[in-house]
């Protein structure tokens, strides 16, 4: 808003009749965040003028849920790291979760700095705990990964399988890291776990065939890579775990 527009305004409240009292911030929290949920477009407009009238880090949280719900990847990025940014000069402690909104926003816009940045941010504010704790060490993971830190991501995913144990991701993610460090042992186990938790994840079954065939197991391979086929042909995983079965096609 810009000081020509100023004078105006304050004109127009002066002069306007008054009208009901505007909900407590709470309330409206609520309302946008259920907005952003079951009508993100709704939610955007919604937590734009809640903004204008000064709702601060609260309306700019809304505003990055109502992107994240439409994949409005780096756009919802963006708005966590203002909210999280807003709510640390404010010295409210939810900057943590907005920080840890970032990071996996950004992770989803392939940013992976950027996401690394904003986890180290989460993760050094020390109030993280338990499922909230081990989500955001699996998502630095992640952007470990990606930036080619493998041990650092070993490092992070062992606190997340200590914070969230039953989160079949991090021992999927676990299993798919000691696979590409060739700890077979540690793949073999950490994959069996993932399978205990989330068998019904092509994801889950298409690591379990790669695992299986880095152990020279054929029969364990062709039959987690035809399970995760059945499960959801149309899927990324589906369609690798399809890819790798040719290569028994020719074998008599």
């Amino acid at each position: 808003m810009t000081l020509l527009l100023l004078a105006p305004l304050l004109l127009a409240q002066a002069t306007a009749p008054i009208g009901p009292p505007a909900p407590p911030p709470s309330q409206r929290y609520e309302k946008c965040l259920d907005l952003a949920n079951n009508n993100p477009t709704l939610a955007e407009a919604e937590a734009g003028q809640w903004q204008l009238a000064g709702g601060g880090f609260l309306a700019g949280q809304c505003l990055g849920m109502a992107y994240a719900n439409e994949q409005r990847w780096p756009a919802a990025a963006t708005a966590f790291d203002a909210a999280a940014r807003a709510a640390e000069k404010a010295g409210d402690g939810r900057s943590v979760n907005y920080w840890a909104q970032a990071g996996n926003a950004w992770l989803a816009a392939g940013d992976a700095p950027k996401a690394r940045a904003a986890l180290d941010a989460a993760l050094a504010g020390g109030s993280l705990t338990g499922l909230p704790l081990g989500e955001a060490h699996l998502d630095r993971a992640r952007a470990m990964v990606a930036g080619d830190d493998l041990d650092g991501a070993r490092d992070d995913l062992d606190r997340a399988l200590a914070e969230a144990p039953e989160d079949p991701l991090a021992w999927l993610l676990s299993a798919t890291l000691a696979r590409r460090q060739r700890q077979i042992v540690r793949a073999q186990h950490d994959i069996a776990e993932a399978l205990r938790l989330g068998s019904d994840d092509p994801a889950v079954q298409l690591e379990a065939g790669n695992i299986a065939a880095f152990a020279k197991d054929e029969a364990g391979a062709r039959a987690a890579w035809q399970q995760a086929v059945n499960l959801r042909p149309d899927s990324a995983a589906g369609k690798s775990a399809a890819a790798a079965l040719l290569q028994f096609t020719a074998k008599p």
